[in-house]
């Protein structure tokens, strides 16, 4: 028998033991534990919740990561194996005895079930490894007490019925189950759902948390006293947060209190990496604050659709936390009004790690970003930059193009189409288009060899799409 052939004879072993549902849930205590993987595959394609709830049971391994074979939810399926592990616990077994000690739900890649285990003869398979590294990983207290399940939760207006089932199945046996999410996210729930739910987690294992919910100030104040207790807390999103709608909490005063009590929960993530706010606003004191609470430098910083002062840009510049930055996400801030100082001294501070430079409709003009481009000329580690949706003239665009020689890491650029090639009412003078953004790339590929890079129109409100020049044209629908 070849190694070739072997797996297709186990698999077709598997199959028929599969066919008598009886004869394969008697035989697990005998059954190597070579093929629990292959046969644990099998019966969760097949839906055989009878054989799925007794493997569980005996699991032989530290780790299932059931998520990776389901990727979209299947309640019977959770049911089962959940059923599985409460055989599990309730079997006179000792906790050191046990083998199962992590279970994963979450949708994410895990060669756990393409790794062939290999025979149980003192050799050490790869499967072996696998499980050594897994167990070693595991914290002390989950081995003796309790088991450890993981999950991602995406929580939109309602708990359907698969994450119900988990959240109350896990509620009833919090002294032996230690539920983990690791990415939240929230979609317009009512925030005692929230509440609730954060009640049946352990805060320290949420990793990613994504807050897109309409939220009145007053209701995120209360939400975040759960935010010093998520320690491990590296990503954070915020959208849309609105004033109270009530009158007698809408005062300046009363204002000004939530967003301080709020600001002040930064000083408590120890972990966070990236933060990325959408749509909020606070006073350029309250921005003061927040980029002073930081613990750790941050990797990414997005602060999009909204309108940023002065006195906001000089607080990022100078904010230590920020002098380490990866990624810098300004869409949709208006800078049109302001000094570009700030925004220079901050380019230069991240000059050795910036990578992603993101300023897409900015309402920049001509002097803003004259004044960048030294900084920006040295910001050496760039992969991406988007000035789209800036109104910037032939000639200031051929100086950035000069200005990004050196800029040898950059795989993808997106710049404006010129000025001259629009009318006085804003229409774009197609003959202009086709003729000025191809003399912009030629002057780009005498600087240096480009990889991917476009210079395009603002989006028609037409057809809501550009005219794109990229070594060809694209014209908007509209155009065509």
């Amino acid at each position: 028998m070849s190694a070739q052939d072997s797996p297709t004879l186990l698999k077709l072993a598997v199959l028929r033991l599969l066919k008598d549902e009886a004869l394969a849930v008697s035989s697990l205590q005998y059954l190597p534990r070579a093929l629990f993987p292959l046969l644990f595959k099998e019966a969760f394609n097949h839906r055989q919740t009878n054989v799925l709830r007794a493997m569980v049971a005996v699991w032989p391994f530290p780790f299932l990561p059931l998520g990776t074979l389901m990727k979209t939810p299947h309640l019977e399926i959770l049911q089962a194996v959940l059923d599985g592990v409460d055989m599990l616990w309730t079997q006179k077994v000792l906790p050191r005895r046990r083998k199962l000690q992590v279970l994963d739900l979450r949708n994410v890649h895990h060669d756990f079930w393409d790794v062939w285990v290999g025979p149980e003869d003192g050799g050490r398979s790869a499967e072996a490894v696998c499980e050594e590294q897994t167990a070693k990983r595991l914290h002390r207290y989950v081995l003796r007490r309790r088991l450890k399940v993981v999950t991602d939760l995406c929580l939109r207006f309602h708990l359907n019925e698969h994450q119900a089932y988990l959240l109350q199945w896990a509620q009833q046996r919090r002294s032996s189950i230690r539920l983990c999410c690791v990415k939240m996210q929230i979609w317009a729930l009512p925030a005692y759902t929230v509440r609730k739910v954060l009640m049946v987690f352990q805060p320290d294992s949420i990793q990613e948390l994504e807050l897109n919910t309409g939220w009145s100030l007053s209701t995120l104040v209360h939400f975040a006293s759960y935010l010093d207790q998520m320690r491990n807390l590296q990503k954070l999103l915020i959208t849309r947060i609105h004033k109270n709608t009530f009158k007698v909490l809408n005062t300046s005063s009363d204002i000004q209190k939530c967003i301080t009590k709020f600001v002040s929960q930064f000083s408590k993530l120890n972990s966070l990496q990236h933060l990325s706010m959408n749509g909020i606003y606070f006073s350029s004191e309250h921005m003061k604050q927040l980029f002073r609470y930081l613990k750790t430098p941050l990797e990414t910083l997005s602060i999009t659709m909204c309108k940023l002062s002065h006195l906001d840009l000089s607080s990022l510049s100078q904010s230590q936390s920020l002098h380490q930055l990866k990624h810098l996400n300004l869409r949709l801030v208006k800078l049109i009004d302001l000094r570009p100082v700030p925004f220079h001294d901050l380019l230069r501070s991240v000059a050795d790690t910036l990578q992603t430079l993101e300023l897409e409709g900015c309402w920049m003009v001509d002097s803003q970003l004259i004044a960048l481009l030294p900084a920006l000329s040295q910001c050496s580690q760039l992969t991406r930059v988007n000035f789209y949706d800036n109104d910037i003239s032939m000639a200031v665009l051929k100086d950035l193009l000069y200005h990004t020689a050196n800029l040898s890491q950059l795989t993808q650029e997106l710049y404006p189409a010129p000025l001259e090639c629009y009318d006085d009412t804003g229409d774009v003078l197609m003959g202009r288009f086709v003729q000025l953004c191809p003399e912009l790339m030629e002057t780009l590929m005498t600087i240096r060899q480009p990889k991917r890079v476009s210079f395009a129109t603002y989006i028609c409100h037409e057809c809501c799409q550009r005219c794109v020049y990229d070594l060809e044209t694209k014209l908007c629908r509209c155009r065509q």
